[in-house]
């Protein structure tokens, strides 16, 4: 390969080759809506509702939807039956069923914040989260004043582990004498969760469901996209999901008069006055017309990128099949899961020894690695209790001497610092993916030949 080879990043959403972006942007600023709420901001809206609603026919957008050997395109999940909820409650219907509103805010923590507030908790209230994440998925708990109750993952999703999560609400009432507000499974790099286990949980207990699915942006459950099934459905807009407002996020809610609500806190949680009174602490959380204006772009392309990105999936389930010690993480084989790949994730085998592992965490890293942005603080030590394998972490080093981006995996909200002493209910599966977890390249300038060019790389790093 030539050593002017671009670097290969792991997801970055890339701008429609129709330009509307620019053309919605332009708008905003022809207007002089820029601000944040707008024309674009409704338009965006009412484009997501279709998505999420099933109204919205697959649009085949920039870019070539790859077609698998079955003559099939890999990107259309089953509309046909899906589970409709009303609260937490199941029942049969179909997709084009649904009717969830939106709200476009400035970012998908943002989201999180507000589906929590929108489901009454407080200070002192607890809270069930999936530990195997982002920060993102957790912070805005203690924004609240409220305490995260970590719950540990199993081994076929990565995701929340629905019998732990019954022990854990089975405990936290013991111990407190009341059950926690609130329970946010995890879309991990696009995965879909036990929905149906965990929604039938949250109904036995009468705790509402949060799903975070900022990672999981058109994966479905039995046809239905993620987000739709709990009280909230959280997205996110980042420069590296599915699609991009640059910055931005989303909440899915249940009715208008749900929405209604969101808006109001998302902007300023003001009364009818004419002039400003508040009864409750709001927030400037409304997403921009400036930004929105990029979203009714992106979502033009939002199902070839989807689309692109369970290609790649299966191109490096085939070329790494014959690997031995490298294992891509794969969906089950329950044909109701139906994940958008956003991040294509792997393990290694301890035993499997790579280049350059004698040199693993010899020193301080002085940089930001990764996806990693802004300021961060200097450390001491190159190490912490609890990190990838020397043999993962020399892949990294290895592979971004190639021009490769290849991350390991979210370290566990319960063995961050920041969490020390938090409860947590794990059978620690999740601390031993961490070990052994790393993230490939899957975004839509990743091309086949990047792909093959990755999977090389990789065998050329493993000793023989």
């Amino acid at each position: 390969m030539s050593e002017e080879r671009k670097t290969i990043y792991l997801c970055l959403a890339h701008m429609s080759e129709a330009g509307l972006e620019q053309k919605y942007v332009k708008e905003a600023f022809d207007t002089n809506w820029v601000v944040p709420m707008g024309p674009n901001v409704n338009a965006f809206e009412k484009d997501l509702e279709a998505f999420v609603n099933g109204r919205a026919a697959l649009r085949q957008g920039p870019g070539a939807v790859p077609v698998e050997a079955d003559g099939t395109n890999g990107n259309v999940a089953s509309a046909g039956s899906a589970t409709q909820l009303d609260g937490n409650v199941a029942s049969t219907g179909s997709a084009t069923q649904l009717d969830r509103k939106v709200v476009c805010l400035s970012a998908g923590t943002a989201a999180v914040h507000l589906a929590l507030i929108g489901c009454g908790v407080k200070a002192g209230d607890e809270v069930l989260v999936q530990s195997y994440t982002f920060c993102a998925s957790s912070h805005p708990i203690t924004y609240l004043g409220a305490k995260p109750i970590f719950i540990g993952s199993e081994g076929e999703t990565w995701n929340m582990d629905p019998v732990l999560l019954e022990k854990a609400i089975i405990d936290r009432k013991a111990k407190t004498g009341k059950y926690p507000k609130a329970i946010v499974p995890v879309a991990l790099y696009g995965m879909p969760y036990h929905i149906d286990k965990i929604l039938a949980i949250a109904e036995k207990y009468g705790i509402p469901v949060v799903e975070d699915a900022a990672e999981g942006m058109g994966s479905r459950f039995d046809g239905q996209v993620l987000g739709t099934f709990g009280k909230y459905g959280v997205l996110s807009f980042n420069g590296n999901k599915m699609i991009t407002t640059s910055g931005g996020g989303a909440l899915i809610c249940r009715n208008a008069e749900d929405a209604n609500e969101i808006m109001w806190y998302a902007t300023q949680a003001r009364d009818a006055y004419p002039y400003y009174q508040h009864t409750a602490i709001g927030y400037n959380y409304r997403m921009s017309n400036v930004c929105a204006g990029i979203g009714r772009g992106q979502m033009t392309v939002l199902d070839a990128h989807i689309a692109h990105h369970r290609h790649v999936q299966k191109l490096y389930e085939k070329l790494l099949a014959d690997v031995p010690g490298v294992n891509i993480h794969k969906q089950p084989s329950d044909p109701r899961f139906d994940a958008n790949f956003w991040l294509c994730a792997a393990t290694l085998d301890p035993n499997v020894r790579i280049k350059g592992q004698e040199s693993a965490y010899k020193e301080v890293i002085k940089t930001a690695v990764g996806g990693a942005a802004g300021v961060i603080h200097q450390v001491d030590s190159a190490t912490t209790d609890c990190q990838p394998n020397a043999n993962v972490e020399a892949l990294r080093v290895f592979m971004l001497g190639k021009k490769i981006e290849a991350r390991p995996t979210w370290k566990p909200m319960h063995k961050q610092p920041v969490y020390a002493g938090a409860p947590v209910y794990t059978n620690g599966i999740e601390e031993e993916l961490f070990k052994v977890g790393f993230c490939l390249p899957a975004g839509p300038y990743v091309t086949d030949d990047d792909v093959r060019y990755i999977v090389d790389c990789i065998k050329d790093a493993i000793v023989k």
